[in-house]
C-alpha cells in the first residue's frame, strides 16, 4: 500500500473506535501507525532529495492528518514542509491536496507549541481558507470542481454554517449540537470575513454523488464534521454517537446508487471522437477514431468501443481504484510511479473531472488522452 491508504486506513480504525496499534490480522497484531510512519518518513526523504514525495502531496497529507490523529510523533516535520509547500508561488496545488493540506494543518497547530511553527502553519491555512472563499465567490459557489467540493466544505465547516446561519437550513435539527471543536477553532482562520455558505450548500446538493468516494468526502461536511473527529468520537456511548446528526441533514436525491445516471438516458446514439497522444517517451505518435455509442454512456464504453474498433492502436488497462477505474496503460504504454506519468483525459483540452467510469460524454465532443507527468 503507499503511505495515502495507509494513513486511509488509520483514519477508518480511529473512526470506528478501533486502535491503529493494535490490528490484528493473519494471526498478528501489526502496528499501522508505525508502518505509517515509516512510509510518511521515505516521502519525506524524497521530497527533501528530489522536490517531490514518493507519492503526491495530497497522500502526504492524508499521512500528516493520520499521524496527528493518532498522537504519533512524526507529524511535525511534515506539517512544516506542507506549509511550505501551500504558500510556495512555485508549487501550484490542486483544491483537494489543499485542503486535506490544512486539515493536517488544523490538527498540528493545536498540538505545536513552537510559536513560529504555530505562526507558519496559521498562515497557511488562512491563506488556502481565503483562497477557497475567493474561488467560491468568483465561480458562484464552486470551489474547484464538484468533486472538490466535499473537501473543501470539510474546511470550511457545514455546522458553522447552520450555527450561523439557521434560517438558510430549515431542513436542519432546530436544536443544533454543539459545534465540533476542530470547526470551532477553524472559525479563527478567517473571521472576520463572511462567507456565503448557502451559495456553496447548493452546489453541492444540486449534484447526484455516485461514487462511495465522493459521498464519503461530502457526507462528513453535511453533517457538520470533518475528518477531524475521527479521533474525538465518544467510543463510550453504547449506541447512538449522535442522535440528532440523522439522514434528514441530507437532500433528498443527492446520494445514488453507483452506475446510475444522473440524468434521463437517452435513447440515440451518440458519436465521441477519441485521440489518444505520446510526446514523452520514445518515438511521438498520435491516434484518432471516432466511435458511435449509446446516448447515456460513460466514456469507459467509448474507450471499450474503440479497443474493439482497432485493438492495435487503441488497446488499454484498467485498475479498479477507489474513485472508480483508472486507465493505466494506452496502446501498450503504461503510467509509472517512478516516472511521475499518467494517462490524462481532456475535453477539447479541459481535463475532465470525473473518471472513465463516471464520465458520459456528449455527441460530438473530442476526448484526448494524453501521456503527461504530474
Amino acid at each position: 500500500m503507499t503511505s495515502g491508504q495507509v494513513a486511509e486506513h488509520v483514519l477508518a480504525l480511529l473512526s470506528s473506535c478501533q486502535d491503529p496499534r493494535q490490528v490484528q490480522a493473519l494471526g498478528q497484531t501489526i502496528d499501522l501507525t508505525s508502518i505509517l510512519q515509516q512510509k510518511t518518513d521515505e516521502e519525506m526523504a524524497e521530497l527533501e532529495d528530489k522536490g517531490h514525495p514518493k507519492t503526491t502531496l495530497f497522500s502526504v497529507s492524508l499521512d500528516t492528518m493520520a499521524l496527528c490523529l493518532a498522537r504519533a510523533d512524526g507529524y511535525r516535520g511534515p506539517a512544516v514542509a506542507l506549509a511550505k509547500e501551500v504558500l510556495s508561488p512555485n508549487s501550484p496545488l490542486s483544491v483537494d491536496t489543499r485542503a486535506v493540506a490544512v486539515l493536517a494543518l488544523l490538527c498540528a497547530h493545536d498540538n505545536v507549541e513552537d510559536p513560529e511553527v504555530r505562526d507558519l502553519l496559521h498562515e497557511a491555512v488562512w491563506t488556502v481558507t481565503n483562497d477557497f472563499l475567493d474561488e467560491q465567490e468568483e465561480r458562484n459557489g464552486l470551489i474547484g470542481n464538484i468533486y472538490s467540493m466535499g473537501l473543501a466544505l470539510q474546511v470550511r465547516g457545514w455546522g458553522m454554517c447552520c450555527h450561523s446561519h439557521p434560517a438558510q437550513f430549515p431542513d436542519w435539527p432546530h436544536h443544533l449540537p454543539p459545534l465540533p471543536q476542530a470547526l470551532e477553532a477553524s472559525r479563527d482562520f478567517y473571521a472576520p470575513r463572511d462567507w456565503d455558505c448557502a451559495q456553496a450548500f447548493a452546489v453541492v446538493t444540486n449534484h447526484t454523488f455516485e461514487l462511495p468516494m465522493a459521498i464519503a468526502q461530502v457526507l462528513p461536511a453535511l453533517v457538520g464534521t470533518s475528518y477531524l473527529d475521527a479521533a474525538t468520537l465518544n467510543c463510550g456511548a453504547p449506541t447512538d454517537l449522535c442522535p440528532s446528526l440523522g439522514t434528514q441533514r441530507v437532500p433528498t436525491g443527492m446520494m445514488s446508487p453507483p452506475g446510475a445516471s444522473q440524468t434521463p438516458q437517452e435513447s440515440q446514439d451518440i458519436t465521441v471522437h477519441y485521440s489518444i497522444t505520446n510526446n514523452l517517451q520514445g518515438i511521438p505518435w498520435h491516434y484518432s477514431i471516432s466511435v458511435t455509442v449509446p446516448g447515456d454512456s460513460t466514456l469507459l464504453k467509448v474507450l471499450e468501443r474503440a479497443e474493439e474498433m482497432d485493438p492495435e492502436n487503441f488497446s488499454f488497462k484498467t485498475e479498479q481504484t477507489s474513485w472508480g477505474p483508472f486507465v493505466v496503460s494506452i496502446h501498450g504504454l503504461a503510467g509509472s510511479d517512478n516516472d511521475r506519468t499518467y494517462w490524462q483525459f481532456l475535453s477539447s483540452g479541459k481535463p475532465l473531472d470525473q473518471g472513465v467510469g463516471t464520465y458520459r460524454p456528449k455527441n460530438w465532443e473530442h476526448i484526448q488522452a494524453i501521456f503527461s507527468t504530474y
